[in-house]
């Protein structure tokens, strides 16, 4: 296996895109239906955006309520401990919750987040 594809259910596909571009994702391209889009997170990683009527057509079952249930944490390795912080910051400036200060565990350093739409995502270093 060489990608990875993480599909979202969002709310709004357009303020869902300009959250991620805020973050640092880059815009592929939007599906032919105008219900999905397709950004680059890293060279091996994508995140496929889709409209929750699509994500449900697409599943065929009904999109996860992020305010009381998990459904998956998504984790993002950063470069070092000064990116997470940076990274956890701008997803708050972008209108994103931090799940609070960075927590420390051996050689690993990691903060978490919610994004618009409740999914939560952690950025993470780990030493060595």
């Amino acid at each position: 296996m060489t990608m990875t594809f993480v599909n979202l259910a969002v709310r709004d596909l357009t303020l869902a895109a300009e959250f991620y571009r805020a973050i640092g994702f880059t815009t592929d391209q939007t599906g032919p239906t105008g219900d999905s889009m397709l950004l680059t997170i890293s060279d091996t990683t994508r995140l496929v955006l889709h409209v929750r009527s699509a994500f449900e057509a697409y599943t065929g079952v009904a999109v996860t309520d992020t305010a009381t249930s998990r459904e998956v944490v998504v984790g993002l390795s950063a470069s070092s401990r000064e990116q997470v912080d940076e990274l956890v910051d701008r997803v708050v400036v972008a209108g994103g919750e931090s799940l609070g200060p960075g927590l420390t565990n051996g050689p690993m350093y990691m903060r978490g987040f919610r994004d618009l739409d409740g999914h939560q995502w952690s950025f993470l270093h780990m030493a060595g």
